[in-house]
C-alpha cells in the first residue's frame, strides 16, 4: 500500500521526458535567466494547482524544467520527498509525525506552506434523483469498516434497495486521510472494499457510469466534471450546505473544507531556481485568476500569504547560511 501511486500521473510541462531525472542544478538559461530542474511529487488534489503555477512560472523562466508527479500525499512523502528524491511534496493534509521522522532520518527538513483551501466533495450519479444531501452520520456509516452497508436502503430507508458502489482515493492520499478523520473519525477504521485509485478522473468515471455509485474527491475535479456527476450537499447538524468556493471560504461547508499545502525541502531552497519557484507559488496563492478561476480552490487571503512568505524567506535564508 505504501507504493500505491508511485506510477501515477506525471507532468513535466517542458517537452522533456518527465521522468524526474534532472540533477536539480541551477545556472544561467539561454536568456541569462534561471535554469535547472525541480522535482515535485505528492497530492493529486494539489496537482492541478501546481501544474498551473508551473505553467505561469515558466512563462518568465522557460529554462526551468519542473517535473510534477501525482502520487498521493502519503505516497509522495514516503517514496519520493523524505528519501530526498524530490524538491517539493504537495499535500492535502499536514505532514504526519512518522513522515517527519522519516524525513529527519534522511536529513530532509520540510517547510510547510499553505497554498489554498479545498472543499472536499461527495459526488453521486446524475441519475440518483433520490439523494441531494447527506448527513455526516450517513457518510460515516457508509464509509466505516464497522458498519459497511451494502445497499443504500441500509443507510436510509427512503433510499432504494440497490447496491452501493463506492469510489475513492487510496490510503496513500491526503484526501483519504482527511475524510477518514473528519467524517469516519480517528477511532474508527475506513472500509477498504471499494474502488480505490489515485486517479481522480477514474472516480468521476466510475460514479458517472453507475446510477447507484458514490465517491469523494477534491472540489477542483468536480468543477471540471460538473456535467458528468452531481455534488451532494453535506449536513453536519445545521442544515444542508453545498460545496462551493464561498461556503468553503466562510467555513459553512463543515467539516469538509480543508487547507492545501506544498512542502519544499529546506536544502533545495539553497538553489535559486527552487527558491524562486517557491516564492512564485506563495505569492500567487492569493490569485483569484489562478487559484479560483482556473483551478477551482479558495485562494489565500493577504494575511495568510504574508505569513507563508515570511516562513519561506526565513527558510531560504537558513538554507543559504
Amino acid at each position: 500500500m505504501t507504493l500505491a501511486g508511485c506510477t501515477q500521473q506525471t507532468d513535466d510541462g517542458s517537452g522533456g521526458s518527465g521522468d524526474g531525472s534532472g540533477d536539480g542544478g541551477s545556472g544561467s538559461g539561454s536568456d541569462g535567466g534561471l535554469s535547472g530542474t525541480i522535482d515535485v511529487a505528492g497530492s493529486s488534489t494539489v496537482f492541478p494547482l501546481a501544474v498551473e503555477m508551473r505553467s505561469r512560472f515558466r512563462e518568465e523562466h522557460p529554462d526551468v524544467s519542473i517535473n510534477i508527479q501525482s502520487t498521493g500525499s502519503g505516497g509522495g512523502f514516503q517514496n519520493h520527498f523524505c528519501p530526498g528524491d524530490t524538491d517539493f511534496n504537495n499535500a492535502s493534509r499536514p505532514i504526519k509525525e512518522a513522515e517527519q521522522q522519516l524525513c529527519s532520518d534522511n536529513g530532509v527538513e520540510p517547510v510547510e506552506l499553505t497554498v489554498a483551501t479545498d472543499a472536499l466533495t461527495v459526488v453521486a450519479n446524475n441519475g440518483a434523483d433520490f439523494v441531494d444531501c447527506m448527513t455526516v452520520d450517513e457518510l460515516a456509516q457508509i464509509w466505516s469498516e464497522g458498519s459497511k452497508p451494502t445497499t443504500w436502503s441500509e443507510v436510509n430507508s427512503d433510499w432504494p434497495d440497490e447496491e452501493l458502489k463506492l469510489y475513492g482515493p487510496t490510503d496513500a492520499s491526503g484526501t483519504f486521510d482527511y475524510f477518514h478523520e473528519a467524517v469516519v473519525g480517528e477511532d474508527n477504521e475506513m472500509r477498504r472494499d471499494y474502488q480505490a485509485t489515485e486517479q481522480d478522473q477514474q472516480i468521476i468515471q466510475g460514479v458517472a457510469n453507475d446510477q447507484y455509485a458514490l465517491g469523494y474527491l477534491g472540489f477542483s475535479y468536480y468543477t471540471n466534471n460538473s456535467d458528468a456527476v452531481k455534488a451532494l450537499g453535506v449536513d453536519d447538524g445545521d442544515g444542508c450546505v453545498e460545496p462551493s468556493l464561498e461556503t468553503a471560504k466562510s467555513g459553512e461547508y463543515s467539516p469538509l473544507s480543508r487547507p492545501l499545502f506544498t512542502y519544499p525541502a529546506k536544502s533545495s531552497l539553497a538553489e535559486e531556481h527552487v527558491a524562486e519557484f517557491a516564492r512564485f507559488f506563495v505569492e500567487n496563492s492569493t490569485s483569484e485568476d489562478i487559484v479560483a478561476g482556473v483551478v477551482g480552490y479558495v485562494p489565500n487571503d493577504e494575511q495568510r500569504m504574508e505569513e507563508m512568505m515570511n516562513r519561506l524567506e526565513t527558510a531560504i535564508e537558513e538554507a543559504n547560511a
